[in-house]
């Protein structure tokens, strides 16, 4: 457009045409930590400590502690090494002035006697899982839970199959040290954490069973779907006979809606969860290649504000695409489910650790070995913090009897959000089969047939047929604005479709 015409525009127009576009980085920060040259500082896991410390656990087997993280200038960030000589740490928790590390073989507890934040006593807590050797055998540690326990999700060895007790499980350190298995079906854990309400969560990484990454519900007693370690339901009677496998064949080809197709179903997982009894559906599908290709590190904003507009939903990380992606959840006839959207990209390497404190900074740090990263670097330690300004995106999708309830950050333009015209949908799901991964199959183009604004303008009720029971809705919202003439930063979400909520 040349300066005459330009200038001939409306003011508004001519400053609307020339305004930027909302950034990610616009409403959060991410900062970058210089690290101790002497390390390769591969943060697989993060903890907060008194005094506003923390301790950073690393795939090298140190422990490092952390100052003045918190500080809004990053050089005066300082580090003191606390432990070193163990294997992968891949968990760390706090209590009474000792640290818990998860390592590859067992949950060690760690006290500084004599007060200079180095590890004086080291004391096994159980080591009661099998090791094999297997480059693939991580142990992924969380936090104690509400009832003092300590999670701890155990990777199948290669990822394929299970050589020895217990990898393929989760299981459960008492207080007392003693081991309770509690959920088969594992099969490649990231990243381990809890909601708002202390339910428990793990991460699977797409694989065999797995056609995507996943988010998953640790409900004791659950099947989670792959089952390489069930065998070691001979050494677990506190869980009940073993479950009926999984049929293996693959989807073949496309079938339509209602026909039945001899070479497989992709719908399987729903078969399979009236079959299989102990079977828990994905929570949400971490759509492969779009939200990330390895999920790791889960945390929950709980800062009561201090972190957005987005209280007590969870924040998930990838280690491939360097990324956060953020995962409302509701409960709809007993099994979780819900919408993943992206949230902040960026990051210097593969994120793997993760920890936000009660002032809403969400410290995270990991590494590109053996995967690689989209953030280049080989290792990092960063920070996200919030800017204070409001985001405008989705807030909440909820599903409906017909559709979605999708609510927003911030008021809706009307006209904008009361046009279907607005929004578009597709339905696919993976194929729950043996084979390694899988693609988007079965897809459905759904009719948006109504789109009702709420009085608040906070809210959007879409009416939509067909819902499709097991799939993933993914919505696109492109035309929606605010009243300001702003789109949604990120106007996309994929919500996971267990259960179609009675009318």
């Amino acid at each position: 457009m040349n300066r005459l015409a330009l200038a001939s525009l409306p003011f508004f127009l001519s400053t609307a045409l020339f305004a930027e576009v909302p950034q990610e980085s616009d409403f959060y920060k991410i900062t970058t930590f210089s690290t101790p040259s002497e390390t390769a500082m591969e943060v697989g896991s993060i903890e907060l400590l008194p005094d506003h410390k923390l301790a950073l656990g690393t795939r090298r087997g140190e422990i490092w502690i952390v100052s003045n993280a918190q500080q809004p200038d990053p050089s005066k960030v300082s580090y003191k090494l606390f432990a070193s000589g163990l294997h992968e740490v891949l968990g760390l928790a706090y209590k009474e002035g000792a640290i818990y590390a998860t390592t590859r073989y067992e949950i060690t507890r760690i006290k500084d006697e004599d007060g200079d934040d180095r590890g004086d006593v080291f004391e096994n807590v159980n080591d009661q899982w099998g090791v094999s050797g297997d480059y693939h055998e991580y142990a992924v540690g969380s936090r104690f839970d509400k009832a003092g326990d300590l999670w701890v999700a155990l990777c199948l060895t290669g990822s394929f199959s299970s050589k020895v007790p217990f990898r393929g499980w989760a299981v459960r350190i008492k207080p007392d040290g003693a081991m309770v298995p509690t959920c088969s079906g594992v099969r490649s854990p990231g990243g381990i954490g809890f909601d708002a309400e202390g339910e428990v969560y793990y991460v699977d990484n797409q694989g065999p069973w797995h056609g995507s990454s996943t988010l998953q519900h640790l409900v004791p007693g659950t099947f989670q779907g792959h089952p390489g370690g069930n065998e070691w339901y001979s050494l677990a009677p506190n869980m009940g006979p073993r479950p009926v496998d999984p049929i293996p064949e693959a989807f073949l080809g496309d079938r339509k809606r209602g026909q039945s197709n001899p070479n497989g179903d992709p719908d399987r997982m729903i078969r399979e969860r009236k079959r299989i009894k102990e079977l828990l559906p994905p929570a949400v599908y971490l759509v492969h290649g779009k939200i990330g290709n390895s999920p790791t590190f889960i945390v929950c904003d709980e800062t009561k504000g201090k972190f957005g507009p987005f209280e007590k939903q969870l924040f998930i990380a990838d280690q491939s695409h360097s990324n956060v992606s953020r995962v409302f959840l509701e409960t709809v006839n007993g099994i979780k489910q819900g919408v993943v959207i992206p949230f902040r990209s960026g990051f210097a390497s593969g994120l793997i650790g993760g920890r936000m404190d009660a002032e809403g900074h969400l410290y995270a740090g990991g590494s590109d070995r053996g995967w690689g990263a989209r953030g280049g670097k080989p290792y990092c330690f960063e920070k996200l913090d919030w800017t204070g300004k409001l985001p405008f995106e989705i807030h909440e999708m909820r599903a409906k009897p017909d559709g979605f309830e999708v609510t927003f950050t911030e008021p809706v333009d009307a006209a904008t959000a009361g046009d279907v015209a607005s929004y578009s949908m597709r339905e696919f799901t993976y194929a729950y089969r043996e084979d390694y991964g899988g693609p988007e199959v079965d897809d459905v183009i759904p009719k948006i047939t109504a789109a009702k604004v709420s009085s608040d303008g906070k809210s959007v009720r879409l009416t939509i047929t067909p819902l499709t029971q097991g799939d993933v809705h993914e919505l696109h919202l492109d035309g929606v604005k605010n009243l300001k003439g702003e789109p949604v930063l990120h106007p996309v979400a994929y919500y996971t479709l267990n259960e179609i909520p009675a009318r």
